[in-house]
């Protein structure tokens, strides 16, 4: 056999290793779909609410019409950590939270994403724009080993 024809099958292998590797390091797609407008009920919505441990990619949608949103992501401690409102401002105090990372200034209709890497335990992503936190913008994800 001529060492092309021996060096092919060894290429084809290590094509298809390498995109087999590939796919078993994927990150884990999260949608969030927030909504609500000024004055009214806000949801923030994650579909999957579980997902395992590993790398993640949050893909978030403003599905509001008129109404501009964010979305931070903050480890807790534990699951039952009260949340740090500060009560003038109807904000979240972010200072007192490790923060992941966010989405910020989605317009309606607006889509953003977030990677991120995740470890088992509980987390809260939530809008913090004045109020919306306060109105139902908020939702836990909970990261199994």
């Amino acid at each position: 056999m001529k060492p092309r024809a021996r060096l092919l099958p060894l290429l084809a292998g290590a094509a298809i290793l390498a995109c087999s590797a590939g796919t078993s390091f994927a990150a884990t797609v999260i949608n969030v779909t927030e909504d609500g407008e000024g004055g009214g009920a806000m949801s923030l919505k994650l579909d999957p609410p579980t997902v395992k441990a590993g790398p993640a990619t949050f893909a978030v949608h403003n599905d509001a019409m008129t109404e501009q949103h964010e979305m931070v992501v903050v480890r807790l401690k534990s699951p039952d950590l009260p949340i740090p409102v500060n009560a003038t401002k109807n904000r979240i105090d972010e200072s007192k939270l490790k923060s992941l990372g966010e989405v910020s200034d989605l317009k309606p209709g607006a889509s953003g994403k977030l990677n991120a890497r995740l470890t088992p335990g509980t987390y809260l992503l939530f809008c913090n724009m004045k109020g919306h936190y306060e109105a139902g913008m908020q939702a836990r994800l909970t990261v199994t080993p």
